[in-house]
């Protein structure tokens, strides 16, 4: 194992390595806004998959997006290989002198490796302790810590090496001034100049979502209020059909859905001015989250320790004080089960109202 980083490394361009889902991408920005504050010149790049560029691609920290299409694969293997030469091509050709591997895939390793940089941080993953996985990084940071900790200070660990730490972590999330001007456009036409409450009860996993018959409760009771509220979910098919069914059981009328209409960045947009969020466990709530937007976050058996909402305008209803939940572990994800259904909506509208009434 190579000797630590020296007090005077003063980098001039970086690489940030991760491939995983949308949430995952938005809670690497803790780790960009710490690069960019020690190292104010340093050019910082970021590898991802391509379907989560819209979390990163408006981040002004951010030179350029490395992107791999997991639609390669589908392109057969002359073409895939095509691809993969062009990516470590353009990889090496930035000369990063450092690059930090969050990643616990062997693609990640192997292009830390072949990144050709001087000093390569990554994860010792017990599932990963091998002779080749240490060969691709020469700094390997501890993980046995990392079941206590949110995913904001996991990923912030790896720069520890730099001898930056967790204090004061800062997530963010970013949108273009067409974004904005997008979403004020809608609003407009959609008659919605009042304050609004976003409502996204949506997930790509229906166990994590809360009964449609209690969030149409809920936006009875604060659209009673006198509060307008905006539905909104991804343009999935089921996530909008869902959408729908929650819009039927509505009384009121002062609620308007925008579901699938906007980007991920758009709907930054949108969450942004928005008075409150609720949602459950999902990407918008830790754009809420980011955005430091009041954030009511729903949550069921999912690891809370890891994907509570990161930052101090929110507040969690977990269904697992109401009732015995499984394990995170053992959750079949293609099961109909709503484990938040022995959430109230008493103490959801409450919870809500707490926010709204400050």
């Amino acid at each position: 194992m190579a000797s630590p980083i020296p007090d005077h490394f003063s980098p001039q361009n970086i690489l940030l390595i991760k491939l995983r889902h949308h949430g995952d991408m938005l809670l690497t920005t803790p780790v960009i806004n710490a690069l960019r504050q020690r190292y104010p010149q340093a050019n910082i790049d970021v590898l991802l998959y391509k379907e989560t560029r819209p979390m990163l691609e408006a981040h002004p920290a951010i030179r350029q997006l490395h992107i791999i299409d997991r639609n390669w694969k589908k392109e057969g293997g002359w073409q895939k290989f095509r691809h993969e030469v062009a990516l470590i091509s353009a990889v090496r050709a930035c000369h990063y002198d450092l690059v930090i591997n969050l990643a616990d895939q062997w693609r990640s390793a192997i292009l830390t490796k072949l990144s050709g940089s001087p000093f390569r941080i990554g994860f010792a993953f017990h599932k990963r302790d091998s002779a080749i996985w240490r060969w691709c990084h020469n700094l390997l940071v501890s993980t046995d810590d990392h079941g206590n900790l949110h995913t904001v200070e996991q990923n912030m660990s790896a720069l520890s090496p730099l001898g930056i730490t967790a204090a004061g972590a800062k997530a963010s999330m970013h949108f273009s001034a067409a974004d904005q001007q997008k979403v004020q456009e809608i609003l407009a036409r959609q008659q919605v100049n009042a304050p609004y409450v976003v409502v996204q009860p949506t997930s790509r996993w229906e166990f994590k979502c809360w009964d449609d018959e209690k969030v149409a409760q809920l936006i009875d009771a604060l659209a009673a209020d006198g509060h307008t509220v905006v539905l909104t979910s991804a343009p999935d098919k089921k996530e909008l059909a869902m959408i729908e069914r929650i819009r039927s059981l509505c009384q009121s009328d002062n609620v308007v859905s925008l579901a699938g209409q906007f980007s991920l960045p758009q709907l930054a947009a949108l969450i942004a001015k928005a008075r409150l969020f609720i949602g459950v466990d999902s990407a918008p709530m830790h754009m809420a989250a980011a955005l430091d937007t009041p954030c009511l976050a729903l949550f069921g058996p999912t690891k809370l320790q890891f994907w509570r909402p990161w930052g101090d305008n929110n507040r969690i209803i977990w269904a697992g004080d109401y009732g015995p939940l499984p394990d995170p572990d053992s959750i079949d994800t293609k099961t109909h089960q709503r484990y938040l259904a022995i959430i109230p909506v008493a103490d959801v509208v409450a919870a809500a109202r707490s926010f709204l009434h400050d």
